[in-house]
């Protein structure tokens, strides 16, 4: 591989983001016996890298602020990487090798990573710039958002997806008199991973524990106060609703201002190859701010692919490239247990499994396709998720042990043990 050959131990690296994808590169390199002995992070926040998946635990006060970090600035140090915290890489010069940050630091690299992530997407909607209007994405955001909750009022959140509804539960655990709100446009809540029985059983489950659930609704403007705060939503049907906060979890927007400026190939996010490199092959990007075959990321588990290429391909040892792959979704929301994986509607091509117990509020179903599992839906009884999962990735024919498919590996396998252990009669004794 041509990437591999240019790399050596005495080359400096500088990573442009202290994020988890970043955080989790490092990892990877130290533990590599031909890593690069300088290695330089750059991050824009002033906190060492943390668990932003843990920012709803956070909001809902699950889980204290330390439980985050993932690492403090004295690790870096043992690790013989320098970690810089606050400042912003604000210029890329590619032919000098050279960046400049925010504080008018320059650093020059022999090859460079950009993982700076994304931001929440913003509606295109007058008073989106309206005091009182937030994203969740960090831990500013997550102060805001207690602050919020803490005040109590009527806040709306923008967007029915995993992030929207965790804030949303967040909020309202953590407030003392506030009223929250869920506007989706969609009419079911994750509709991208959920079918219409668990959405509904979601939604249900959700306005029993105080949250007011609108789908099928969309933003059409924000309206201040005189004092430039948000104070009231109108939707695109006419309907008003007051809000003295909006959360806006509708989404994300790969940060790739950075290698636009320098040049670098770009679509939706920095297009990747196979082995993170990006159109000068120099520069890698990883994470949620690239894009490969036309895909970009937000889920943890194809990011966590892509650092162990990028770990190897950077230490000149990488023999495989990345690839995409399934991934399955949970929702983080105490007390609810959500599992999903593949497409969300049965196609004509399907054979549909279902089971649902409505006085336990479980709900099972299979896609299946030539007796092999391509999509799941889980609420309530979550456990055998990852084992329909690992049959859908293995391709395995199931037709055999259909109908305790259902109820998971342990009934399939006891199944498959009474196939086995029960005679079989020839022709001649069945005659």
């Amino acid at each position: 591989m041509e990437t591999t050959s240019r790399c050596s131990p005495s080359d400096h690296l500088v990573i442009i983001g202290n994020g988890m994808a970043s955080h989790r590169l490092i990892e990877a390199l130290v533990k590599q016996p031909k890593r690069p002995q300088r290695i330089t992070v750059i991050g824009a926040e002033s906190a060492p890298a943390y668990n932003r998946i843990l920012l709803s635990p956070l909001l809902a006060g699950e889980v204290q602020q330390d439980a985050l970090t993932l690492r403090d600035a004295t690790w870096y140090a043992e690790q013989g990487v320098t970690l810089i915290l606050g400042e912003k890489v604000e210029t890329l010069d590619r032919s000098r090798q050279t960046l400049i940050t925010d504080n008018g630091r320059s650093l020059d690299y022999d090859r460079l990573v950009i993982a700076t992530g994304s931001r929440p997407t913003l509606p295109d909607v007058p008073g989106i710039e309206l005091a009182g209007v937030h994203g969740f994405r960090d831990l500013q955001d997550a102060d805001a958002l207690t602050d919020i909750a803490q005040r109590g009022g009527d806040t709306l959140v923008i967007g029915g997806g995993l992030l929207g509804l965790e804030a949303a539960e967040g909020l309202r655990k953590r407030g003392n008199d506030i009223k929250v709100s869920v506007l989706q446009r969609s009419e079911r809540l994750m509709n991208r991973q959920l079918d219409a029985t668990a959405a509904h059983l979601l939604k249900d489950e959700l306005t029993q524990r105080g949250l007011t659930i609108i789908t099928g609704a969309q933003l059409a403007r924000l309206e201040g106060d005189a004092q430039g705060r948000v104070a009231k939503v109108h939707l695109a049907d006419g309907r008003q609703l007051h809000a003295t906060s909006v959360i806006i979890a509708a989404g994300i927007t790969p940060n790739i201002e950075l290698g636009h400026q320098a040049g670098l190939t770009t679509q939706r996010a920095i297009v990747v190859d196979e082995w993170l490199t990006t159109s000068d092959p120099a520069i890698y990007a990883l994470g949620e701010c690239c894009q490969f075959d036309g895909t970009t990321y937000g889920l943890v588990e194809p990011i966590w692919q892509q650092v162990e290429v990028l770990a190897t391909t950077l230490c000149g040892t990488a023999v495989q490239g990345y690839a995409d792959a399934p991934s399955a979704t949970k929702l983080k929301v105490s007390g609810v247990a959500l599992y999903a994986f593949g497409p969300t509607e049965a196609s004509d091509e399907h054979d549909v499994l279902s089971y649902h117990d409505i006085e336990r509020g479980d709900y099972r179903r299979l896609l299946l396709r030539d007796g092999r599992i391509e999509g799941a839906v889980l609420y309530g009884d979550t456990r055998q998720g990852p084992w329909y999962f690992e049959q859908a990735l293995a391709s395995n024919n199931l037709n055999d042990c259909r109908q305790a498919l259902l109820f998971g590996a342990a009934d399939v396998k006891a199944l498959k043990d009474h196939q086995n252990d029960t005679p079989h009669l020839s022709t001649s004794e069945a005659a």
